[in-house]
């Protein structure tokens, strides 16, 4: 599975036939520009990505009850990611209200996360489960709770056994685009 994020369109970088094209709503100024989006991507499969409980920047938020209308009315959103998935009970109000034919995908970023992977992973209910690994956060959540760094690639590793043992795809981020020509400020800040 390979996903590119929307903002490699921004840069006029071809998105693959085969590829999936992550929307991060984090970085989304309003759901007319969100349509606009998934008005030109049509012909790939949509990776929503919603940042829940999300404190850095850019820290767009919306609520859930709007984007249901839109992920209706947009087949090719296949994926919804959330953010800052700690518990089972984090995922309960998106299960109870997103789309069946839709893939939820929890967004593990804390220690608390990994502890409580089976749980989190019993409550879905796709055959192909599928988790995403935010590693930042999850190396800063190990700061805050002060416990010693050592212990990051620990978790990182009971995380990538737990999910070959139980046939669970994990998602992580490989690579980053950079760019000298990036003059946006407004998609920081809402």
């Amino acid at each position: 599975m390979l996903i590119f994020s929307q903002n490699l369109a921004n840069y006029g970088l071809p998105i693959p036939e085969n590829a999936i094209f992550r929307v991060n709503l984090a970085w989304v100024n309003s759901l007319k520009e969100l349509e606009v989006i998934l008005g030109k991507h049509r012909s790939h499969q949509i990776f929503l990505d919603l940042p829940a409980s999300r404190t850095k920047p850019p820290n767009n938020k919306y609520d859930v009850d709007d984007l249901i209308p839109i992920i209706k009315s947009n087949p090719n959103i296949k994926y919804f990611a959330v953010s800052n998935i700690n518990t089972a009970d984090d995922l309960k109000l998106y299960s109870n209200i997103i789309p069946k034919r839709v893939i939820i995908v929890p967004k593990i970023e804390s220690v608390n996360g990994i502890m409580n992977i089976k749980e989190i992973t019993n409550e879905l209910e796709a055959e192909n489960k599928t988790i995403m690994l935010d590693h930042d956060d999850l190396f800063s959540s190990i700061i805050k709770s002060k416990k010693p760094v050592s212990i990051f690639t620990n978790y990182i590793s009971k995380l990538v056994v737990f999910c070959k043992k139980n046939k669970i795809t994990l998602l992580r981020t490989v690579g980053v685009v950079f760019s000298d020509n990036e003059f946006r400020i407004t998609q920081y800040i809402r």
